[in-house]
């Protein structure tokens, strides 16, 4: 790209994209959830149909928003940690390469816009958009980096992201479970 400031906001767009079409999905499902409830028609009577999907919208945005955010900025900081690790070569500047990689998060969260009513769509273009962009980065920082620490750059992203979603899983699964135990059934 010619305009770097221009280039500079795609990891923004790229969060907003892939926020708006998580969140438009989680609406309808709520909303078809509601109906099939029959909750739906008694919120019609307190809120109008238009506003009760502009809210249900912005609060799902909101929390998407907020868990893309705090993804891209761990996901930034292991990028930094495992750099200081395993990077020979201090004065790398992994800013063009980094750039090019939000280009690919750009067309994933496009791509995910368009496959906003099929979970496994936007899913699959988030996981793409991810696992290309990990590629790309690693086939770009390889001539600077030893074979030791290209293998220690790799495997230390595969271990921390794996733990990170194992711990996650875990917790959820956890704190599913005790809720299904306190309930009087």
């Amino acid at each position: 790209m010619k305009n770097t400031y221009l280039a500079g906001y795609f990891p923004f767009i790229s969060v907003i994209l892939f926020s708006l079409s998580f969140a438009v999905f989680v609406e309808k499902t709520s909303l078809n959830w509601l109906q099939a409830a029959g909750i739906y028609d008694g919120m019609k009577e307190v809120f109008s149909e238009a506003g009760m999907k502009l809210v249900l919208l912005l609060a799902f945005f909101l929390v998407f928003f907020m868990l893309f955010a705090a993804l891209k900025l761990i996901a930034d900081t292991i990028l930094g940690i495992s750099l200081l690790f395993f990077s020979k070569n201090h004065k790398l500047d992994v800013r063009e390469y980094l750039r090019l990689c939000s280009v690919i998060y750009f067309v994933g969260g496009i791509l995910s816009i368009l496959c906003s009513s099929w979970m496994a769509g936007i899913f699959f273009s988030f996981l793409g958009a991810v696992i290309s962009a990990f590629i790309y980065f690693i086939y770009k920082i390889s001539p600077a980096l030893t074979l030791a620490g290209l293998v220690g750059i790799i495997f230390f992203h595969t271990l921390i992201w794996s733990s990170l979603l194992s711990v996650t899983a875990f917790s959820i699964l956890k704190l599913y479970n005790s809720i299904l135990a306190s309930l009087p059934i």
